[in-house]
């Protein structure tokens, strides 16, 4: 067509690029299509360039069918609960380990209610007296600091475990892997958000002493317990089984008080137990993000697999891993948590994004279930669409969909499942996060909730490792 014949026609154009040259063609009287678009990888060469490499990869393509069947194949199931020295090796010896939640972290580096958290740990174990002596103790380098997603565990927020904890064990029956998780503690002054006093250290001495052992007498009488029809069950009656887990409580309460009747336990044990579960609806929290921790860590070691398995934040950075590359974590600086904020409180009062509960986003519940849970906008903000919305979008950076979680919402369509990282890198869509948010310094508690995402640099990394991973197998052959 020739330029002038061009111009005398009504032009339609797709404009690619900056608002204002739509802007631009509408103010001339024609019909301007914006397309919202923006380089891979955030505008990183190297990793637009490692995406290219193993976008439709042949090697990776198979390998995210075997990594996404194993976890949906997973069958989540607590069989116990036990002291964590006894259900970790790496605390069966004398050595002095607390596990916390994220990426590694060296104790200068932490934010203040991990600091504040692992105080409180050290005085519950009788390494120290006092507060002020075991954050001489923390600081001396006598204690040792590991992320809990390195002993197959997980724990909100500050997510702190040490030996005398308590803890759920839950087995995936399906291909035999072992999730930990801690017990939750319920709100207020809680050592997960850095509390340490008196009562702190009482209360979780008191649920080592009676809820643990009431509970395990619960157990014995009902037999394992599944976990992923109880969550199923849950998300269709308005929970996301992150931030919002009453329904899940509920379920669980149902199952455990029947057995507890016919427990060999004390009456008041039995009330004392129940009394408190009945009171935190935060409750089955910790055993969702066991349940997820065992059907990801089915995925875990696919050679060439670009799916997702662990996100964790530690209060500073987050962290990523993949099913096909081992341990390594791929990290960047936590982003801030946007949302609605107790009275008195603000973004500048926040600590950054903290906790291993981002492993029920990375299961595909969670934010990315907020479908489900309409009622959860009036916690950490939005409105019931932003809700739809979210779930909606995440269909573009997963595998698949997991058929054993619907969202009653979306026609009971299954959740998104199967983060691929190439998918992160290539849309910019990163995975939604809905999270509680921590005050800066340690025991002053959560101060709001809201939704937040993973960093994107988490994601390029992540690629360019798994790039370099494919040129090494095949120079090999």
């Amino acid at each position: 067509m020739a330029a002038n014949a061009l111009f005398k026609d009504s032009l339609t154009v797709v404009n690619v690029g900056l608002g204002g040259f739509a802007e631009n063609v509408v103010a001339a009287s024609g019909q301007c299509v914006p397309l919202q678009w923006q380089p891979p990888a955030q505008g990183d060469r190297a990793g637009a360039w490692a995406l290219a490499e193993i976008l439709g990869h042949p090697l990776v393509e198979r390998a995210n069918a075997t990594a996404l069947e194993r976890f949906l194949a997973a069958h989540p199931v607590l069989t116990g609960i036990a002291p964590a020295r006894e259900a970790i090796a790496a605390m069966a010896n004398e050595r002095r380990l607390i596990l916390h939640a994220g990426p590694p972290i060296a104790w200068p580096a932490m934010c203040g209610p991990m600091q504040g958290a692992i105080v409180g740990a050290i005085v519950l174990e009788g390494w120290a007296e006092s507060v002020e002596a075991a954050q001489l103790l923390a600081a001396s380098g006598r204690v040792s600091f590991e992320p809990c997603h390195h002993h197959g565990a997980v724990g909100p927020m500050a997510g702190i475990i040490s030996p005398s904890m308590p803890l759920f064990v839950v087995e995936n029956k399906t291909a035999g892997n072992r999730a930990f998780s801690n017990m939750n503690e319920g709100l207020g002054k809680v050592l997960r958000f850095g509390a340490n006093n008196a009562e702190v250290v009482t209360r979780l001495r008191w649920m080592a002493s009676v809820v643990a052992p009431t509970l395990r007498a619960a157990l014995g009488r009902s037999g394992p317990i599944e976990l992923k029809p109880l969550m199923a069950q849950a998300l269709n009656m308005g929970d996301e089984v992150h931030n919002r887990n009453a329904a899940a409580t509920a379920l669980l309460f149902k199952r455990l008080a029947p057995a507890l009747v016919e427990a060999d336990v004390t009456r008041e044990a039995a009330v004392a137990t129940l009394g408190f579960i009945a009171g935190n609806d935060h409750f089955f929290l910790n055993l969702s993000m066991g349940a997820c921790k065992a059907m990801l860590d089915a995925a875990a070691g696919v050679a060439g697999s670009s799916m997702v398995t662990v996100m964790a934040r530690n209060g500073v950075n987050f962290g990523v891993r993949l099913a096909g590359t081992g341990e390594t974590w791929f990290e960047a600086p936590a982003n801030p948590v946007d949302g609605l904020y107790f009275p008195g409180y603000s973004i500048a009062d926040a600590a950054a994004d903290l906790g291993d509960s981002a492993i029920t986003e990375t299961a595909g519940v969670g934010g990315f279930a907020m479908a489900a849970a309409p009622a959860i906008v009036k916690f950490v903000g939005g409105t019931p669409t932003d809700a739809i919305h979210h779930s909606l979008r995440m269909r573009a950076i997963t595998l698949g969909a997991n058929p054993a979680f619907s969202l009653p919402a979306l026609d009971f369509a299954a959740t998104a499942a199967g983060i691929d990282a190439r998918k992160v890198v290539d849309s910019g869509v990163l995975p939604v996060i809905n999270s509680g948010i921590a005050h800066r310094v340690a025991g002053v508690g959560q101060i709001g909730a809201g939704v937040t995402t993973a960093p994107m640099a988490c994601f390029t990394a992540a690629v360019k490792a798994l790039a370099r991973q494919l040129h090494a197998i095949e120079e090999q052959r």
